[in-house]
């Protein structure tokens, strides 16, 4: 398709961002040299905040310029002289919405836009006020006004993402995705729970990459490696997220990483000390109750217990609630899935 215009534009809340804001803007883009997309939300919108926001659009359009403004960042811009109006609120009238984003092409990006591309019937009054503030015309380009490609809404998303989450991109999806953290020293049954507990929920398992890399290097692991492996892990749930039916369950947390690089190495780096304080929504601390199983690399049971005991007493000293699991395997899921209930 022809660049029919310099500069084009598409304005939105994008909470969440979705597979039908994605297609508009894929459209757009092909119809224009330069695309710039604007969002705000006023009020901000559960599950939908400005930090995600900024994100979905730079992992979804990394080459395109991408805001996300807020009000405190209007107040930082108007202290220093920029000429903006305060952020509307969702139920200003229709011409004070227009009227901040004329002025925030002009004082912000520094030069009018050609075109606005909306799936939206405001459009044609949007691209006639942009306009009259430019002196010189603004297009609108409708786009599938009707939801006919992409038939769903922010609204339908938000009242029910896990359901309709067919229509978001999985970095956009992982950012719903609910983290289910499991902890419990050596033979305490916890990846024997990970892999149950995936299936009963339908969704997918986070392996533990410190055995994996300890297998693989014959039982040694140097200091480097226990950050290496803090890193991959975090990495390796990130991935896995937004491949997830509403939970990930994740067989080990850096706050395991850490314990034994304290405990092999009596030190820790800073970033493996704040990947540590990662959060999950829901945290689990399977007991010691099992008959301890020697497989050839754990300790013993005296340092099976003195290590749940540390993970119970770091999870307070960090004020985060958790569960005991105790039991057979099917008790522990069931305990799980009572917990994950009552949320």
């Amino acid at each position: 398709m022809r660049q029919r215009f310099a500069c084009g534009l598409v304005v939105g809340k994008f909470a969440p961002l979705h597979l039908g804001h994605e297609w508009l803007i894929r459209q757009a883009q092909m119809q224009c040299q330069q695309l710039v997309l604007l969002s705000w939300s006023n009020p901000e919108l559960p599950g939908c905040a400005p930090q995600r926001r900024a994100r979905w659009l730079q992992a979804r359009f990394p080459h395109l310029r991408s805001w996300v403004v807020t009000a405190d960042w209007v107040d930082e811009q108007r202290a220093r002289g920029v000429a903006l109006a305060e952020l509307p609120h969702e139920s200003a009238p229709a011409a004070a919405q227009r009227q901040f984003v004329a002025d925030f092409c002009l004082a912000v990006l520094g030069r009018p836009v050609d075109a606005v591309f909306t799936s939206e019937a405001y459009g044609d009054g949007f691209a006639a006020h942009l306009a009259r503030c430019f002196g010189r015309p603004v297009q609108h380009v409708e786009i599938d006004r009707a939801r006919v490609t992409v038939p769903v809404s922010g609204t339908r998303l938000r009242a029910d993402v896990h359901g309709l989450r067919e229509y978001l991109a999985p970095q956009v999806y992982a950012d719903f995705v609910e983290r289910i953290a499991l902890l419990g020293g050596e033979s305490t049954g916890k990846s024997s729970l990970g892999l149950a507990l995936a299936e009963a929920l339908g969704t997918r398992h986070a392996a533990e990459y410190g055995r994996e890399l300890w297998e693989q290097q014959g039982g040694v692991l140097g200091y480097d490696d226990l950050l290496r492996i803090g890193r991959t892990q975090v990495a390796r749930e990130r991935e896995l997220a937004g491949h997830c039916q509403r939970y990930l369950v994740c067989d080990t947390t850096p706050l395991t990483t850490l314990f034994y690089c304290r405990e092999l190495f009596g030190r820790a780096e800073a970033e493996l000390e704040q990947l540590a304080r990662r959060h999950y929504h829901h945290v689990f601390l399977c007991a010691d109750d099992f008959p301890f199983v020697q497989d050839g690399t754990r300790q013993d049971e005296t340092f099976r217990r003195r290590q749940n005991q540390w993970y119970e007493q770091a999870l307070q000293q960090r004020g985060w609630a958790f569960t005991r699991l105790a039991g057979s395997l099917a008790q522990r899921v069931e305990q799980v899935l009572q917990v994950l209930a009552d949320a």
